[in-house]
């Protein structure tokens, strides 16, 4: 059987869950939406939230709230998913490609205040304005937020992929109590931006189907956030996607777990190898979202040769903007996005089938 290099981690109590909303004929915006946002605020601690149909939606009011002008710029990394693009058209604002280092494929301090300087030399005399940093959180990865603070410039944070980060593992007796102890030990990350998202899209850290949160951790941000609180049902998220997201919010510890006991394997297989693995920066941990080798060589051969093993492999940056082809000074993006490679890592991987991954990891040609 082949082992697809994604798939959601969709239990009995997630399938109970979205029943119940069915059965209870509510499935449109309402009461458990806003129990999604109040299960979300328990335990990242922000002061308002919004549930959103997408990270579109999500995206799109929180550079409203930052009162953007047509035809400022907006800085962006060269591995954002493609729909920040659509976004920043919509909004007739002009995205300014950022680069990565081979070491961490999330934006630095470094690379964005060397865009700003070049951009400053090589000025038009039309508006210059930078209106924000959209900070998307790469594979999983956590940027120094608080460094790109600094800057001065808004920064819109996208901790889709990256959820959970700061969650300790569970002790080995996995009951409630030693649960719920370990969550309130855990210290969430330090939001350092205006506004923060995290997408429940189908391939994020927690899917709810498809949708986002957009959320403020203070109460200056907030109150503008809350400017928005009568938007439309129609950009709203259904209960019926909502009931799946709290069920997913009360699961990620266990998720986790399962993720970095995976993970730890095919690490130990890795360093066979002579590819590469991103390393997480400040001593962050990393949520494991993702297993991905930065390969010596192109994708090609590797793809070709997991799939006679009935293993599904995929570009890492296939759906983002360098992968589009749409950025061609930022030559390590291009480079990563060639060689980046994905192998399946989820919860619902079988023994059998972590054990066929990590040979394949340890073979690689």
């Amino acid at each position: 059987m082949k082992i697809e290099v994604y798939s959601p981690t969709i239990r009995r109590k997630e399938m109970d869950a979205v029943l119940t909303a069915m059965v209870e004929e509510k499935i449109g915006p309402g009461e458990r939406s806003r129990l999604l946002i109040q299960t979300a605020k328990d335990q990242l601690h922000f002061d308002y939230a919004l549930a959103l149909r997408s990270p579109a939606v999500a995206l799109h009011l929180a550079l409203k709230t930052l009162n953007v002008k047509p035809g400022q710029g907006v800085i962006i990394s060269a591995l954002s998913p493609r729909y920040y693009l659509q976004v920043l058209q919509d909004l007739q604002l002009v995205p300014l490609y950022c680069d990565v280092s081979y070491e961490f494929p999330c934006l630095n301090k470094e690379s964005i205040e060397s865009l700003i300087l070049n951009k400053q030399v090589n000025s038009t005399g039309q508006d210059e304005h930078i209106a924000a940093i959209i900070l998307h959180h790469t594979l999983g990865y956590v940027p120094d937020t608080s460094a790109i603070a600094e800057l001065g410039l808004p920064v819109i944070e996208d901790i889709s992929c990256s959820y959970g980060s700061w969650f300790k593992p569970l002790s080995k007796e996995k009951d409630e109590k030693n649960e719920k102890e370990n969550n309130e030990n855990s210290q969430p990350l330090t939001f350092s931006s205006q506004f923060t998202i995290l997408g429940l899209e189908e391939r994020d850290m927690l899917t709810s189907g498809g949708g986002a949160l957009l959320f403020a951790m203070n109460r200056k941000d907030a109150s503008v956030l809350r400017n928005f609180a009568g938007i439309a049902d129609e950009y709203c998220l259904a209960d019926i996607n909502s009931a799946l997201a709290v069920v997913q919010f009360k699961e990620i510890q266990r998720n986790l777990d399962r993720r970095r006991t995976i993970a730890d394997v095919f690490l130990q297989a890795s360093l066979r190898t002579r590819h590469k693995r991103f390393i997480p920066i400040n001593d962050n941990p990393y949520c494991n979202y993702s297993f991905s080798l930065v390969l010596e060589a192109g994708l090609k051969d590797v793809i070709s040769y997991a799939k006679k093993k009935d293993i599904l492999l995929e570009n890492a940056f296939t759906n983002t903007i360098a992968g589009a082809g749409l950025t061609e000074n930022c030559s390590v993006s291009n480079s990563l996005c060639l060689r980046t490679v994905l192998f399946p890592l989820y919860p619902r991987l079988r023994a059998a089938e972590i054990e066929r991954v990590s040979r394949l990891i340890m073979t690689l040609p």
